[in-house]
């Protein structure tokens, strides 16, 4: 993996809490907030300054801004969801452009995995009863934050065990 294992402890334990929340609030209200993809982009702001190189935390932004117009037209046409496509965007910056086959692998395992999860779940009235006031549960879409939060999440975690050793 390219992302460096000392960028990715640094990362870990302030990505964490805002992939769980997305995954969650995902699922609760069938929306990502801004103000968890605005927390995304200040954690890769503020701690990528410190930890990676200045070249690579620089072609970071340009990164986000290639996902983000590709999300604003996938959006536009219906394909994915607004607070989808910003938060994909604020994910793209953690992301070594060299590992982006793997990300994409990964991510589309963890999708198909969390699809169907989330679809048996839901068949399930006791499952259905701890949280009945899930938006999820009653729509047909599917909230990605359950896939993409985690995916971000199982990235970085490879890259603290897998990552290059290089500060």
């Amino acid at each position: 993996m390219l992302l460096s294992a000392h960028a990715a402890l640094w990362f870990l334990p302030f990505v964490l809490p805002l992939a769980l929340w997305v995954a969650w609030s995902d699922m609760k209200w069938m929306k990502i907030h801004n103000h968890a993809v605005l927390a995304l982009v200040a954690v890769y702001l503020v701690i990528g300054l410190f930890v990676l190189p200045f070249q690579t935390w620089a072609w970071g932004w340009a990164n986000l801004a290639v996902v983000l117009a590709v999300g604003f037209v996938l959006s536009m046409v219906g394909v994915i969801g607004a607070g989808d496509a910003k938060f994909a965007a604020a994910m793209a910056p953690f992301i070594a452009i060299g590992d982006l086959s793997l990300f994409l692998l990964l991510l589309s395992c963890v999708t198909v995995v969390s699809f169907v999860a989330h679809r048996l779940a839901r068949r399930i009235a006791k499952l259905r009863a701890l949280a009945p006031d899930w938006e999820s549960w009653h729509r047909r879409d599917f909230p990605m934050g359950l896939a993409l939060g985690p995916s971000l999440l199982f990235y970085i975690c490879l890259a603290t065990l897998f990552g290059h050793a290089s500060v």
